[in-house]
């Protein structure tokens, strides 16, 4: 008999959200939901729980004990910041629920409105705190909604040693996410060595991950040590990790799992004590559901995973990183950074951005190259890279 047959059944409710790696689990406790919450959705981890909660609004979390991610408790101190209207009831992987301490499920499902009717705000060390978890991350600039949900992410799981996929398009700043990930871990005085997939032949790979010894091939001529044997302590970023070939996925997922490294050339096994991020600008779970990516390394390496939103995303931010950037590029000369007029203003917020916050960059460098000495960026001075707009707003003179 399950050890959900007892669950108690209550009145409708509103949404509910189901966090646990146990698929089994999960099952039981949405059938015995399904009906009586509106919505139920499930997810795999603390992580993607603590996502699911920004996107919506939820009125009970039944939380697993036994997260692959993160530690409960900590999850449950974020929801009690973030979200203190949300009732947590913790699950036990190996059946049956808490409902905490003696206060059963029933009651607390049912009183679940009552108490977001009636909550009160939190102490101004609570708010304090919430402040500091959503201030920007070194080298990053913005503080729309979209940014603070990765701010308080990255904070979250950078003292740990848990593996990340950074996710998102071309130009939205992974790499920027990696480094203040290491930058807030205890290996910040470590190496964060950077390697990316897709710009090291197939050939290469290998040796250049797990490093070789001399005379191990043909142009073998010394020994070299090999990129993850170089951020021994520290952190190392795989990036664009949808390219590494499906040989080169086997041999990294067993690194992952045993920290071991074999060198070519050698028998020789070294231990390494290495955190590892990835980065993807693709649907890495897509491509690993057709085959195209090992689904063991992609759970893996999505223990804890971080989506980064377009700019389109962040429009908040838009005219600040515009600033940022010419900011930066004046003070490169020794000059004052020009104001951005209302016109400019307008033509940059009118832009699509298909290459997010790197086409803003490049942007604002045409532009500020443009506005020469001048105390102002106008809409004359922004060109975009389609050649149309470039022959059609070139300036008189």
């Amino acid at each position: 008999m399950s050890a959900l047959t007892n669950m108690p059944v209550f009145a409708q409710m509103g949404g509910a959200l189901i966090a646990s790696a146990n698929s089994a689990l999960r099952q039981q406790v949405f059938d015995r939901l399904n009906g009586r919450c509106r919505p139920v959705q499930q997810a795999l981890g603390g992580a993607d729980a603590l996502a699911k909660l920004e996107k919506g609004d939820w009125q009970v979390l039944f939380l697993d004990r036994r997260l692959p991610d993160l530690d409960a408790e900590e999850v449950i101190g974020v929801i009690q910041q973030r979200f203190p209207e949300v009732q947590v009831v913790l699950l036990d992987s190996d059946g049956g629920y808490s409902a905490g301490g003696d206060q059963n499920l029933s009651n607390r499902v049912a009183h679940a409105e009552e108490f977001r009717a009636t909550r009160q705000p939190g102490s101004e060390l609570q708010v304090a705190e919430l402040a500091a978890a959503t201030e920007p991350l070194p080298g990053m600039i913005g503080s729309s909604a979209a940014m603070e949900r990765v701010y308080r992410m990255v904070r979250l799981v950078a003292p740990r040693m848990t593996t990340v996929l950074i996710a998102g398009a071309t130009g939205t700043g992974k790499e920027l996410v990696a480094r203040a990930l290491h930058a807030l871990s205890p290996r910040s005085a470590k190496p964060l060595v950077v390697v990316n997939c897709a710009a090291i032949p197939e050939t290469l790979l290998e040796s250049e991950l797990f490093g070789y010894t001399r005379g191990a091939f043909t142009g073998a001529v010394q020994s070299q040590l090999g990129r993850i044997p170089a951020a021994h302590g520290g952190t190392l970023l795989l990036d664009e990790i949808s390219e590494l070939p499906l040989g080169m996925q086997a041999k990294l997922l067993r690194f992952l799992e045993q920290k071991e490294i074999q060198r070519l050339g050698t028998t020789e096994v070294l231990r390494v004590d290495v955190r590892v991020l990835a980065a993807s600008n693709v649907d890495l779970a897509g491509r690993a559901a057709r085959g195209e990516f090992r689904q063991d390394l992609f759970y893996r390496l999505a223990a804890f995973p971080i989506e980064l939103p377009t700019l389109a995303e962040r429009s908040a931010d838009l005219v600040p990183l515009a600033e940022h950037f010419l900011a930066c590029m004046a003070a490169a000369l020794g000059m004052a950074r020009p104001l951005l007029s209302p016109e400019a203003v307008h033509l940059l917020e009118a832009h699509p951005w298909s290459g997010n916050v790197r086409e803003l960059q490049h942007v604002m460098e045409r532009a500020s190259i443009l506005a020469g000495d001048g105390d102002t960026v106008e809409a004359e001075h922004i060109y975009f890279s389609q050649p149309r707009n470039l022959v059609s707003r070139r300036p008189s003179g």
